[in-house]
């Protein structure tokens, strides 16, 4: 809060107490990650970088991704304008949180999931291999490997969510078909999935 905020609700408390009675009641109705995005996109639009900054943090807080936070500025150009959403980029970009830091992807390689007879038909099961957790379906003579990431927020789906040939994610209950990696319910999104191939018995992936 501002010092001159700060003043005016010394100074004028039953007056000012209405106006934050107001802002607390007008966002009611809304999630929290949708009020945060609202409120960083009033930060841009006033260009206060502190605002700015606790904003995009109480957003990521929330549950929004940094594409998400991107995305509600972007929309915002008509309002915006593209200035302020430069100057809001380099305030983030300046400010050192992780979400914002561009890093050069690494080149994608093959990596040794397990033995091709550890995955019988029919069945699937969760296997961490190299710094990353992967859902292993084999169905009709082929293989599937999923991230074991949720599309929606990135939730990291436990080996319990699998419930017959459907996979559940605990967070929002997004389901999954584990042959197709299709959403069948609540979401849009279906699974990540890698490319994968069986040599001499064994089930490889590439990420």
């Amino acid at each position: 809060m501002s010092d001159a905020l700060t003043y005016l609700v010394k100074a004028r408390p039953e007056a000012m107490g209405h106006y934050f009675r107001f802002l607390k009641q007008a966002g009611s109705k809304l999630d929290p990650k949708t009020r945060s995005l609202i409120s960083v996109i009033t930060k841009v639009h006033a260009q206060t970088e502190r605002g700015l900054k606790q904003y995009v943090k109480r957003a990521l807080a929330d549950g929004a991704s940094r594409d998400e936070i991107l995305d509600a500025m972007l929309m915002a150009f008509p309002a915006l304008g593209l200035s302020k959403i430069v100057w809001a980029v380099d305030v983030l970009l300046a400010s050192g949180l992780p979400e914002f830091r561009l890093e050069e992807p690494a080149a994608a390689r093959w990596h040794r999931v397990g033995a091709l007879e550890a995955f019988p038909e029919g069945a699937a099961a969760r296997v961490a291999c190299d710094g990353r957790t992967v859902f292993v379906h084999r169905s009709n003579g082929g293989v599937s490997v999923y991230d074991s990431r949720c599309p929606h927020e990135g939730t990291d789906i436990p080996l319990q969510a699998i419930e017959g040939g459907e996979l559940h994610c605990p967070k929002h209950d997004w389901r999954f078909d584990l042959a197709s990696g299709r959403c069948v319910a609540k979401g849009d999104r279906p699974l990540k999935r890698y490319p994968s191939r069986a040599e001499a018995g064994v089930l490889y992936a590439e990420w």
